[in-house]
C-alpha cells in the first residue's frame, strides 16, 4: 500500500464523520485554548509586580491541574463515542483486505491530525485571547493595566505537553481496542446494542440511602471546620448515590411506563419508551453525568461570585478600621490604664507628626483564648501530669473572649451594667450558644444577665475559624485568676484602631511610621510593660492579598465552569447524536407502517421530555441541600453575607436552566433530522 493512503483514510473518515469530529475538535480546541490561559494568566509578569499577585498565582496553578486532569478524563469519554461510531467503518475496511494494523495507522494519523490541529488551534484561540483574559482579571483583582501583548513561552510547552500526552493516550486506547476486536465484531458494534436490565432495587436503595446520609450531613453540620472537613466526603457520596439512582431509576421508570398500558401503547410513546428500555445503562449514566456536571458548574458559579462581590464586606469585617495597633502583654496587669496611656500617647505622637487626627477610634482591652463548649460547660485541653496523655474535652471547638464592661460600654455607646459574677454575651461566627450561664469550672461561673445587639467590631473574631462566644465581664482580672485555677492562661491584649481619613498612600506612610517607631519595642520597654508582642495592621496594604484571592477565585470559578459547560453540552449532544443513529431503523419501520414525520416529532418530544428534567432537577436538589454546607464553607472566607449567596444562587440556576432548555432543544433537532432522515430542516 502506498503511503499515502493512510493519511487519505484518515482525513476522508473525519470528513464523513462530520457531525461526531466536528464537537470532539471544538472541545480538544477549547479544552488547549482554556488550559494555556490559565498557565498564561499564572506565569504573567503582572502577577509579580502586584500585592496578591503571588495569592492568584497559586490559585489558577491549582487550577491549571484540574483542568489538564480533567480534559484527559472527559476526553477519553467523549472519544469512546467516535471509536463506537467508526467501529463499524473499521470493520468494513478488515474485510476489504486490511489488516488490524493497517487500521492501527489509520488511528494514528486520525490521532496526529487531530492533536496538531486542534492543539494548534486551541494555542492560537488562547494566544488571542490571553490579553483580554488578562484584562480581566486585572479588573477582577483592582490592579494595574498594561496593554502591552505577550505571548507566554511556558504556557505554550506545558500546553503542547499536556495535550501531547493525552493525545497520545487516546491513541493506545483506540489501538488496543480495534487491535483485540475482530472484523464481525467491528461490524456488528454499532448494532450489538445493551441487555435490557433489570430494574436493581437494592441499588437504586444504596443510592437513596447515600444521598439522604449527604444531605443529612450537609444540613446538620454547623462547624466551619467540620464542614471543610467532610465536604468532600459528601461530594464523593452525592456522585456515587446520584450514579446509582439515575441508573437504577431511569430503569425503573421505563419499567413503569411500559406497564402502564394507555401511555406505552400510544404511537407517541411507544418507541421512545421501548427504545430507551434498552440503554438505560449508558442512557442513565449519561444522563447522571450531567447532573453532576451541571451541579459543580452551579456551585463554583454561585460561590465564586459571592465571595467576589462580598469581598468588600469580608474586607471590612476582617480590617474594621484601616489602622489598627495592637499589643499582647503577660498580664493584666500591664493592661492598666496608665499602661494603656502611655502607649497610646506614643501612638499620637506619631499621628501628630503626619498629619493625622484619629477618627472612630476603637481602644479596648480583652482576654482571648481557645477551647470547647459543651452546652453551657466550657473546658480546655490539658495534659496529664501522670500519663503524660492530652486530655480533650467534648464539645464543640470556641473561641472565648473576654472584654470588660467599660471599654464595651466606651466602645458601642451603651450603658450596661453588671453584678459580679454575671456577664453579657453575644456569639459570632454561626455560634449557636443560647443558654443562660457559662461554667468554666472551679469557681469560675457567669450568669448570662444580657445578650448583645451589638456586636464588637473586631478582625480576629472575624478571622477566626471557630465560632467565637464574647462576653463581656465585670472585670478582666477576676477572668485571668479563674482561668489560671485551671491551669490555662489566656492571650491579654489592647487593641488600639482608627481611621485616617486620607489617600491609601497615605495610610500606607502611617503605617510604615508606627512600624519604624518601634512603640513599646525596646527592652527596657518591652519588659517594663510586660509587651510580648505588636502588630500593625492597615487596610489599604491587606486589600490587594483580598481581591487577589477572591479575583483569581472568581477568574477561575468562571474558566471552570464554562469548561465543565462544554462538557455538558458535548455528552448531551453525543447522548442524542448516538441514540439517534440507534433509533434510526426503529423509526424507519414505524414510518412503514404509517408513523408521520409529526408523529415521530411528537415521540421525540416525548422521550425528551421524559427525561429532559430529571438532571436539571437533581442538580437544583443537590444545589438546595448544599447551600448550608457551602454557607459554612463561605464563612471561612469571611462571608457573612448570606441574602447575596442566595441571590447569586438562585439568579446561576435560573440561568443554566434557560441555556439547558436551549441546548436540549438544539440537540433535540439533531435527533430529529437522523431519525427521520430530514437533512435540510425540520
Amino acid at each position: 500500500m502506498k503511503f499515502g493512503l493512510y493519511p487519505r483514510l484518515a482525513l476522508a473518515g473525519i470528513r464523513k464523520n462530520k457531525r461526531l469530529y466536528v464537537p470532539y475538535l471544538l472541545t480538544c480546541t477549547g479544552m488547549a485554548m482554556m488550559y494555556y490561559i490559565i498557565i498564561f494568566l499564572q506565569h504573567n509578569e503582572m502577577l509579580d509586580g502586584m500585592r496578591g499577585g503571588s495569592t492568584a498565582s497559586t490559585i489558577l496553578a491549582l487550577g491549571g491541574w484540574v483542568v489538564a486532569i480533567f480534559a484527559c478524563i472527559f476526553l477519553f469519554y467523549t472519544h469512546s463515542f467516535l471509536l463506537r461510531r467508526r467501529k463499524k467503518e473499521f470493520g468494513l475496511y478488515n474485510i476489504l483486505g486490511m489488516g488490524r494494523r493497517h487500521l492501527v495507522r489509520i488511528e494514528i494519523w486520525e490521532t496526529i491530525f487531530v492533536a496538531i490541529g486542534t492543539t494548534a488551534a486551541g494555542l492560537l484561540c488562547g494566544i488571542a485571547f490571553s490579553k483580554l483574559a488578562e484584562l480581566g482579571l486585572m479588573n477582577l483583582m483592582r490592579g494595574g493595566i498594561s496593554y502591552v501583548f505577550s505571548v507566554s513561552v511556558p504556557a505554550i510547552i506545558s500546553t503542547l505537553l499536556i495535550f501531547g500526552v493525552i493525545h497520545l493516550l487516546l491513541l493506545l486506547r483506540a489501538a488496543i481496542a480495534v487491535g483485540r476486536t475482530s472484523a464481525i465484531q467491528l461490524l456488528q458494534s454499532e448494532a450489538a446494542g445493551e441487555k435490557p436490565p433489570r430494574a436493581n432495587w437494592f441499588l437504586g436503595l444504596l443510592g437513596f440511602i447515600l444521598l439522604g446520609v449527604a444531605y443529612y450531613m450537609a444540613v446538620t453540620i454547623k462547624e466551619p471546620l467540620m464542614a471543610l472537613a467532610l465536604f468532600f466526603v459528601a461530594v464523593v457520596l452525592v456522585i456515587l448515590a446520584t450514579y446509582l439512582i439515575m441508573i437504577s431509576g431511569s430503569v425503573l421508570l421505563c419499567r413503569q411506563l411500559q406497564k402502564n398500558t394507555a401511555y406505552y401503547y400510544n404511537p407517541r410513546h411507544f418507541v421512545s419508551v421501548s427504545s430507551m428500555a434498552y440503554r438505560m445503562k449508558r442512557n442513565g449514566a449519561g444522563l447522571a453525568s450531567v447532573c453532576i456536571l451541571a451541579t459543580m458548574v452551579l456551585v463554583m458559579l454561585s460561590s465564586t461570585t459571592s465571595l467576589y462581590f462580598g469581598a468588600e464586606d469580608s474586607l471590612l469585617a476582617r480590617y474594621p478600621r484601616e489602622l489598627s495597633v495592637s499589643y499582647s502583654v503577660e498580664s493584666t496587669d500591664f493592661l492598666t490604664d496608665d499602661s494603656v496611656a502611655e502607649l497610646r500617647e506614643e501612638i499620637l505622637a506619631v499621628l501628630e507628626q503626619k498629619n493625622c487626627a484619629p477618627q472612630n477610634v476603637q481602644d479596648w482591652r480583652c482576654l482571648r483564648i481557645f477551647g470547647y463548649l459543651n452546652g453551657t460547660r466550657a473546658d480546655f485541653e490539658r495534659i496529664d501530669e501522670n500519663s503524660q496523655t492530652t486530655y480533650e474535652p467534648d464539645g464543640e471547638i470556641y473561641n472565648f473572649t473576654f472584654v470588660p464592661v467599660s471599654d464595651y460600654n466606651a466602645l458601642t455607646g451603651e450603658n450596661i451594667t453588671l453584678a459580679p459574677g454575671e456577664a453579657a454575651v453575644y456569639t459570632a461566627r454561626d455560634s449557636r450558644f443560647s443558654g443562660k450561664e457559662v461554667d468554666f469550672g472551679y469557681g469560675l461561673h457567669y450568669d448570662v444577665a444580657s445578650y448583645l445587639d451589638t456586636p464588637l467590631e473586631d478582625g480576629n473574631i472575624a478571622m477566626d475559624i471557630a465560632p467565637t462566644l464574647v462576653l463581656v465581664v465585670p472585670d478582666l482580672t477576676e477572668a485571668e485568676y479563674g482561668l489560671a485555677a485551671l491551669g490555662q492562661y489566656p492571650a491579654c491584649r489592647w487593641n488600639y484602631g482608627f481611621d485616617t481619613g486620607l489617600p491609601a498612600e497615605k495610610q500606607a506612610e502611617i503605617s510604615n511610621s508606627l512600624y519604624d517607631a518601634n512603640i513599646g519595642m525596646h527592652d527596657d520597654y518591652t519588659e517594663a510593660h510586660g509587651i510580648r508582642t505588636r502588630t500593625i495592621e492597615c487596610r489599604t496594604m491587606n486589600e490587594a492579598d483580598f481581591f487577589g484571592t477572591y479575583g483569581g477565585l472568581f477568574c477561575l470559578g468562571i474558566i471552570l465552569s464554562v469548561e465543565f459547560l462544554f462538557a455538558a453540552v458535548l455528552i448531551i449532544y453525543y447522548k442524542q447524536i448516538s441514540e439517534g443513529y440507534e433509533d434510526q431503523s426503529r423509526f424507519g419501520i414505524m414510518q412503514k407502517v404509517g408513523m408521520t414525520k409529526a408523529e415521530i416529532r411528537r415521540s421525540i418530544n416525548s422521550q425528551l421530555l421524559t427525561v429532559f428534567y430529571l438532571p436539571l432537577v437533581m442538580a437544583g436538589l443537590h444545589l438546595a441541600f448544599a447551600f448550608p454546607m457551602i454557607r459554612r464553607l463561605l464563612l471561612l472566607f469571611n462571608l457573612n453575607n448570606v441574602g447575596l449567596f442566595a441571590i447569586t444562587t438562585v439568579i446561576s440556576f435560573v440561568a443554566f436552566g434557560v441555556l439547558y432548555a436551549l441546548i436540549y432543544r438544539i440537540t433535540g433537532n439533531v435527533y430529529y433530522r437522523i431519525v427521520s432522515d430530514i437533512h435540510d430542516r425540520e
